[in-house]
């Protein structure tokens, strides 16, 4: 009996007793290869410099990222701009966090570029021991998701949550030796600087292909129509626009050594399957049924590269959806200069996307390939910013996206075309 009736109950020691919360004292404790280590161990209070606010001074106010992406100049104030009359000069290697917000890795070390700068009464500063901890060691662990996400379970407040000094002090993280954290440090370095390189060999080849693919087609892009800079007369019953660009003349014009056709001719199913049934989906009749869910999130842009596809629930989705069939493709309506588009090669049949995107597919005698780096072009982005400019919120519908035009060379040449973008790409 007695075991049953420990694993209901759980004994809190009052020197450990923080929170009145049940789920800080029952959530999952962090577990780690490395010892766990509070924070009242590397952090401490200090007394801080408060400097009486001047109204014809200016102020550089600090700030801070969430997710761990650190300190960063908030804004330049002058003093007669600011509320409060005293504030904190910042001191370097301190921690840096907001004491009436601090979730979501909400902290920072202020480094010496920020040595010159200001914090109000609602931010703290604390020393950190760096005989003990790497600061940019620290910063690594405030950007891991999981650990913060268990750090928030002890958050208090409800607008603005936040940890109390004694909580944030009492939170634990893995603290490898000194000589292990310069490790880990340097190792993650080197990891962004290559990614940063392979991202601008990325940029390289996505260059590369364009330039070839406009020269196969011999496209012109960004050719306008000219008209004088004096003085312009318009015909009003001839005008059905009154945008700056159409107006200015400055309306982009496609030109190519082959014939152009609009979207129109080469969709053959939009919205629809190969059966002509529509693929719209209402997910909230199906609460229980699981999908492989894409949102404008989930598509890089430019790249048309799927970063993720969640599997959710019916009822876990808000807004109307639409089903992705194999070898359909989809292409982001809402801010359409991001380019996110996107070809279902997979093997499932359960995917389904926001109807942000539209859904479709193109005739067997297009070669998709070379269709996919079309869609992905200046040919296109350019026909699209001039149907979208000035919008703060651009969206194209369906009848701007159907009246998009292409040059259409033969069947053999598309094949040729797509050959080698697959050769540059491999």
């Amino acid at each position: 009996m007695e075991g049953s009736v420990h694993s209901y109950l759980k004994f809190i020691a009052f020197p450990e007793f923080n929170l009145w919360d049940v789920k800080a004292y029952t959530s999952k404790k962090i577990t780690s290869k490395f010892p766990l280590v509070k924070l009242n161990n590397l952090l401490s209070t200090d007394k801080m410099e408060w400097v009486e606010i001047e109204d014809d001074k200016e102020y550089p106010i600090l700030g801070v990222r969430a997710n761990g992406k650190g300190v960063y100049l908030n804004r330049i104030a002058k003093g007669s701009e600011l509320t409060m009359k005293k504030y904190q000069k910042s001191k370097v290697n301190y921690l840096f966090y907001c004491k009436v917000r601090t979730v979501n890795g909400q902290w920072g070390v202020v480094y010496p570029e920020f040595e010159n700068t200001y914090g109000s009464s609602n931010m703290q500063y604390l020393k950190i021991d760096e005989t003990k901890i790497n600061f940019k060691y620290f910063e690594l662990l405030l950007s891991i998701k999981k650990l913060t996400d268990e750090f928030d379970k002890n958050a208090v407040g409800a607008d603005g949550r936040h940890f109390t000094l004694k909580t944030l002090l009492s939170l634990e993280i893995p603290l490898p030796s000194l000589r292990e954290q310069n490790i880990i440090v340097n190792n993650y370095s080197n990891q962004i600087n290559n990614a940063e390189k392979l991202l601008l060999e990325a940029s390289d080849l996505e260059n590369e292909i364009e330039r070839y693919l406009l020269n196969e087609l011999g496209v012109k892009v960004n050719s306008t129509i000219e008209k004088s800079s004096l003085l312009q007369f318009i015909n009003f019953e001839e005008t059905n626009r009154w945008d700056t660009l159409f107006l200015l003349g400055k309306i982009p014009t496609l030109k190519s050594k082959y014939p152009l056709v609009n979207f129109s001719k080469v969709i053959k199913f939009f919205n629809k399957d190969h059966s002509n049934k529509s693929i719209r989906v209402d997910s909230s009749k199906f609460p229980n049924e699981e999908f492989r869910y894409i949102g404008m999130e989930h598509i890089e842009k430019e790249t048309g590269r799927l970063l993720d596809m969640p599997i959710v629930k019916g009822k876990e989705i808000k807004s109307q959806t639409i089903k992705v069939p194999k070898d359909f493709i989809v292409y982001g309506k809402l801010r359409p200069y991001l380019n996110k588009y996107w070809i279902n090669q997979t093997e499932y049949d359960n995917i389904i996307c926001s109807s942000e995107f539209f859904v479709f597919d193109i005739d067997n005698g297009i070669n998709k390939l070379f269709f996919k780096n079309v869609l992905s072009s200046k040919i296109i982005q350019d026909q699209i910013s001039d149907k979208t400019s000035g919008a703060r919120m651009p969206r194209i519908n369906e009848e701007i996206f159907f009246n998009l035009q292409f040059p259409l060379p033969p069947i053999e040449t598309q094949n040729i075309i797509a050959l080698n973008i697959s050769n540059l790409i491999s």
